[in-house]
């Protein structure tokens, strides 16, 4: 039984299907108490749960800021505190570039950055506050993987979202608030069953392209090796310090699953390579008489 001093209250955006539902389950399960967010209320439904521990709240990450912020302030209300944020919410768009344009970039970027920023912003006063509390944000192995043709919105505003996770945890140390950056790969997540295009001037050239991602994506997800429910437990476990994460030091990043380990490796590799083959040349572009900056200075 989890002692009430041990308690957390965790809220979670996006949690009406695929890691944000699984997640709302794992933390319950451990006794924490839960404020879920939905787009509307008749997404979420569970079933042989604590609803006491459990509030369902509806958020849309897009929305105004202002409106995200009053949101936030009711939902500290509820049990006085927040202990945990999950930025969850999100959406895949695929999108040949040529056709998206910046129309369909900014639509994706809407909802997994700049959603992002406007609820974190909104919580973060709280657990400054408090001097406690663990954001935990959802980035992507795809970062890893920028060759993958119709993924680039998707692939751009994760990186955008890594990026950013890395400087709230230079920003947030002093104030106790600890920053986790978790990159799932390869997970048979209801989010994945669909693969359609987002397109603004359809250039017909694509076609064959966007037939070819198809008949390789079409069987992938739905055969995925990855159990969402196992990798959000791994997850609460990393919150909590408890289980697998018994013993071990509070990471910075949490890669999940095998495909997450596979693209991040390669992605070193080529990185690794690089550097080998152009270093020489590379590096020895100072100028010749002047001290100034060392490299590693901020």
């Amino acid at each position: 039984m989890i002692k009430p001093t041990n308690q957390k209250v965790w809220f979670i955006t996006g949690t009406s299907t695929g890691f944000g539902r699984h997640l709302v389950l794992s933390a319950l399960s451990r006794g924490d108490r839960v404020i879920a967010t939905v787009r509307k209320l008749d997404d979420f439904t569970v079933k042989n749960v604590d609803q006491s521990r459990l509030h369902v709240i509806t958020l849309d990450v897009t929305d105004n800021e202002d409106n995200i912020r009053d949101k936030v302030d009711a939902a500290v209300g509820i049990w006085g505190r927040i202990d945990v944020l999950v930025n969850n919410a999100g959406y895949g768009v695929k999108a040949v570039v040529e056709e998206g344009g910046s129309k369909v970039a900014m639509e994706q970027f809407q909802t997994n950055f700049f959603g992002l920023i406007n609820v974190t912003n909104a919580v973060l006063p709280y657990m400054r506050q408090r001097r406690s509390g663990t954001l935990v944000v959802m980035g992507s192995r795809l970062v890893w993987q920028g060759h993958g043709p119709t993924e680039a919105y998707y692939m751009a505003s994760k990186a955008a979202v890594h990026a950013v996770t890395d400087c709230y945890r230079a920003e947030l140390a002093e104030f106790g608030i600890r920053v986790l950056l978790v990159a799932p790969g390869g997970f048979r997540t209801n989010i994945n069953k669909e693969i359609t295009y987002a397109v603004d001037r359809r250039i017909p050239s694509y076609e064959p392209l966007k037939e070819n991602v198809m008949k390789k994506l079409g069987g992938y997800f739905a055969n995925a090796k990855g159990d969402p429910a196992k990798g959000m437990d791994l997850v609460v476990d990393v919150v909590r310090g408890e289980g697998k994460a018994v013993g071990r030091e509070f990471p910075s990043t949490l890669l999940l699953g095998s495909a997450a380990y596979i693209h991040a490796q390669l992605h070193c590799e080529r990185l690794a390579k690089s550097m080998a083959t152009w270093g020489d040349v590379s590096r020895d572009l100072d100028f010749d008489d002047d001290e100034g900056y060392s490299a590693e200075s901020p």
